[in-house]
């Protein structure tokens, strides 16, 4: 299996890697069963995170006694160095590991300061020059706080959002990584379940040598399916092309990307979900929605009381309360026609 330079890091990690987000839906003993899979099949890069509940207790007991022919990311968004220190040696517990080949700072709104000795970074810092963590990157949403870690230096890899749906301000992140000698992961490749076209998707993230995509499994065939592509290595076609125009017309813009950092909602709507029903209901099937459930889910989005915490939140930008209103007239219009069909 292809492996790619993780930057200055020195890691090379296979250029199909794991993100282990999802597994914390599922049992232990499916989630050991899966990533055990994925390893044996020679993946050897797996990304987790301290918030994810259950994941990095799952890759430990799936990769700990091959632990040394693995790399393994996680994060922390702790705010200060003692919360961060507290972080670290409970991934190094959960993970029986004694190392983490990567840390990464988890989505901070305000780049970490390395010259605070009582912030995020100095915690990274004491952790490294204990042999605790190799190497310190950061994840983010974020365009200028993407750009400031990049120009300042602090840090050896970026993670941040990334697909065939991306602007021109995105494809410069990735640029400025190469010119700074910094690992790209590519997060949200597949746009949070909106692009259904996995092999657009595998072939566009081929066309970028320094631009590692973690995809997120969660079931036996969506690890099949990254299996097999990875054995196929499909480039890029005029048929490919197609697919990506079509959905950059049908989506690119004013979309929710479901990062779910608008969370938590003071009215309980589920912002991540309904902000996006209309692309969910025509690219996936969408007879799960017509549920009663989901029909109250929806109508949440009446009980909105404005404080616009969720727009204020969002790293797009996103007029989040417009949004979800546009959302609930379109999901109303569709359930009217196809309720009967659940």
């Amino acid at each position: 299996m292809e492996k790619v330079r993780l930057g200055r890091t020195e890691l090379y990690v296979t250029k199909t890697a794991f993100g282990a987000l999802p597994i914390q839906r599922i049992s232990k003993e499916d989630a050991v069963k899966l990533v055990r899979r994925a390893y044996e099949a020679g993946i050897n890069y797996f990304d987790t995170a301290n918030m994810y509940t259950d994941s990095e207790e799952k890759l430990g007991a799936a990769l700990h006694d091959v632990r040394q022919n693995v790399i393994i990311s996680t994060k922390s968004g702790g705010k200060d160095k003692k919360t961060v220190l507290a972080h670290i040696e409970e991934s190094l517990r959960r993970m029986q590991t004694d190392y983490i080949d990567l840390f990464q700072f988890h989505n901070p709104a305000v780049l970490p300061d390395p010259n605070d000795p009582d912030g995020p970074y100095a915690a990274a810092l004491e952790m490294q020059q204990k042999g605790y963590i190799r190497h310190i990157g950061i994840t983010n949403h974020r365009l200028g706080v993407a750009r400031e870690a990049i120009d300042s230096g602090a840090f050896e890899t970026l993670q941040f959002p990334f697909c065939y749906l991306a602007s021109d301000q995105d494809y410069d992140l990735v640029e400025r990584c190469r010119k700074a000698d910094m690992g790209f992961i590519a997060m949200k490749g597949l746009s949070g379940g909106l692009l259904n076209n996995a092999e657009a998707c595998y072939a566009f993230m081929r066309q970028y040598d320094n631009v590692v995509p973690i995809w997120g499994i969660q079931h036996e065939w969506e690890l099949d399916q990254w299996l097999e592509l990875t054995e196929r290595d499909p480039r890029m076609t005029p048929e490919l092309e197609e697919v990506i125009r079509k959905d950059r017309q049908e989506l690119a813009g004013n979309f929710c990307r479901s990062c779910g950092y608008c969370l938590p909602c003071a009215a309980g709507i589920d912002i991540p979900q309904a902000a996006r029903m209309s692309a969910l209901l025509r690219r996936s099937p969408y007879q799960p929605y017509m549920s009663d459930e989901w029909h109250a889910k929806m109508h949440k989005i009446e009980e909105c009381i404005h404080c616009n915490a969720c727009k204020s939140r969002c790293p797009y930008g996103l007029d989040t309360p417009a949004l979800l209103q546009l959302m609930l007239e379109d999901y109303d219009a569709f359930y009217a026609v196809h309720h009967n069909d659940k």
